[in-house]
C-alpha cells in the first residue's frame, strides 16, 4: 500500500477512534475543562497524531496506549464524583478573591492572579468597583465568579412583590423555511394550527427562517427578509381588554340593579373576577 494512502487511511481510523472515545468520556471534555481534563486532552490528541502519522510497524501500540489513557481518565472521573479529597487534589479547590469589598492579597498569590486580570475578570461581570462585590471566587477551571452586595444587585420583580408568568422551554417550529412536526407534537400541536398562527401574520412558511412557540403557544418568527416588520399578535391584550369590560359590566349590574339578591350576585362575580385577572394579569398582558 503506497505510503499516503496508509496515512490517509489512519487518519480516517484514528479521527473515528477518537470520536468515539471522546464520547465516552462525555460532555465536559468540550466544555470548561479541569485541570486533570485539560491534560488528558492534549494527550489524547497526541497519542491519535501518532496513530495517524507513524508509518512503522508499532502504530498499534498508539492505539493501546490510547485506549488506557480514556479508560484511566473515566476512572479518575469516577473516583472524583465518589470523593470530594480526590476533588480537591486532581481538581483544586476553589479560592476566595474577594470577601466583604476587600481583596484577600494571600489568596492572589497563592492563584498567582494579577491586580489588573483581577480587575479585567471582574469588568467582564459588569463590575468596575471592588467595594460593589460581597464575594468573589475563583472556581477550579479557572473561572471568577462575583456576588455583589445587596444594595448593588439588579432589581428583580420578586423584590418588588410582583408577581411574573414562570418561563418554560421554547421550541422552534420552523426552521430554515420547513415545519418541524417533534416540537408541534410535544406541544399538542397541529400544523393545522401553526397554519393558522401564520395566516394571522400574513405569513407562509417558506418566509420563515425560525419560528418558535413558547409554553402559552404564542409564535414568534425571525424572516429571511430581515427588512420585512412581523405584525405582533394581539389576542392576549384584547383577551385581558375583554375581560376587564366584562368586570366592568358586572360592577355596573351590581349599582343599576334594585334586587337585593342580584345586586348581591353581581357585586360577588365582579369581585371574583377582579382577582382573577390580579392573578392573570403577568401571563395574559403584554
Amino acid at each position: 500500500m503506497p505510503e499516503a494512502l496508509e496515512v490517509v487511511l489512519r487518519t480516517i481510523f484514528a479521527v473515528v477512534v477518537l470520536f468515539f472515545l471522546t464520547k465516552l468520556l462525555g460532555k465536559r471534555q468540550v466544555s470548561q475543562l479541569s485541570f486533570f481534563e485539560y491534560i488528558t486532552g492534549i494527550t489524547v490528541g497526541s497519542l491519535a497524531a501518532y496513530i495517524s502519522l507513524d508509518t512503522d510497524k508499532t502504530w498499534h501500540l498508539g492505539l493501546i496506549a490510547l485506549v488506557v489513557w480514556v479508560a484511566f481518565s473515566l476512572g479518575i472521573e469516577f473516583l472524583q464524583i465518589k470523593s470530594k479529597k480526590a476533588r480537591d487534589f486532581i481538581d483544586f479547590k476553589s479560592t476566595v478573591l474577594i470577601k466583604d469589598g476587600k481583596i484577600l492579597e494571600n489568596n492572589m498569590k497563592k492563584e498567582r492572579l494579577s491586580t489588573d486580570e483581577l480587575l479585567e475578570e471582574l469588568r467582564k461581570k459588569d463590575v468596575f468597583r471592588v467595594a460593589d462585590v460581597e464575594f468573589a471566587i475563583m472556581e477550579s477551571d479557572g473561572a471568577i465568579n462575583v456576588l455583589l452586595t445587596r444594595e448593588n444587585q439588579p432589581l428583580t420583580p420578586k423584590d418588588m412583590g410582583i408577581k411574573v408568568a414562570p418561563e418554560k422551554e421554547t421550541l422552534a417550529v420552523i426552521m430554515d423555511g420547513k415545519v418541524m412536526d417533534e416540537p408541534l407534537d410535544n406541544m399538542n400541536l397541529s400544523r393545522k394550527w401553526l397554519q393558522g398562527e401564520l395566516e394571522k401574520l400574513n405569513l407562509n412558511v417558506e418566509d420563515v427562517f425560525l419560528g418558535q412557540v413558547d409554553s402559552y403557544g404564542e409564535l414568534t418568527v425571525d424572516l429571511y427578509a430581515d427588512n420585512m416588520k412581523v405584525q405582533q399578535p394581539q389576542d392576549k391584550p384584547q383577551l385581558y381588554a375583554l375581560l376587564k369590560k366584562c368586570e366592568a359590566d358586572l360592577e355596573l349590574f351590581s349599582l343599576s340593579t334594585k334586587n337585593k339578591a342580584a345586586k348581591q350576585m353581581y357585586a360577588g362575580c365582579s369581585d371574583q373576577l377582579q382577582a382573577l385577572l390580579q392573578e392573570l394579569k403577568p401571563f395574559i398582558q403584554n
